[in-house]
């Protein structure tokens, strides 16, 4: 099925989005929802997006740990992937991806081209949101690294 996909790159207090191309060949930073302490997940935010950019279809990290285990943070985030179907538009297929350590190679890739984290915790969020989403896009295409 050819049109845009959305990836959720679930946070505490950060979510970070990204979005393919149509073609789901690309994945690019989208942006960054933010989550006050105490306060729901941004669905009408998510929603937006979705609905403006008329994504075909989600994907949602799976926080695993080193060993491959789920733990609360896998727990939280596929209640979040649960929490979109139940409000997404009908049809729109939700899909949980393994998403370890997408941050961590952000954060050393950055550092790696001589730039500071410091300051850009939303940015991140949204560029380990792109990497979950083009490992995504690269495995089903056959030409995951």
């Amino acid at each position: 099925m050819k049109g845009r996909l959305l990836a959720v790159d679930w946070g505490e207090r950060r979510i970070g989005l990204a979005l393919s191309d149509e073609t789901q060949t690309l994945a690019q930073p989208l942006t960054t929802l933010t989550r006050r302490a105490g306060k729901r997940f941004p669905m009408a935010q998510l929603l937006d997006h979705i609905t403006r950019n008329q994504v075909v279809g989600i994907i949602v990290g799976l926080p695993l740990d080193e060993a491959g285990a789920e733990g609360d943070a896998a727990h939280a985030a596929r209640d979040l992937a649960d929490a979109i179907k139940r409000r997404a538009p009908e049809g729109l297929e939700v899909t949980m991806w393994d998403e370890r350590m997408t941050t961590a190679r952000v954060l050393a890739a950055v550092r790696e081209m001589g730039g500071s984290t410091r300051g850009r915790k939303a940015d991140v969020d949204a560029m380990a949101a792109a990497l979950l989403l083009q490992h995504y896009l690269d495995a089903r295409k056959g030409t995951a690294l």
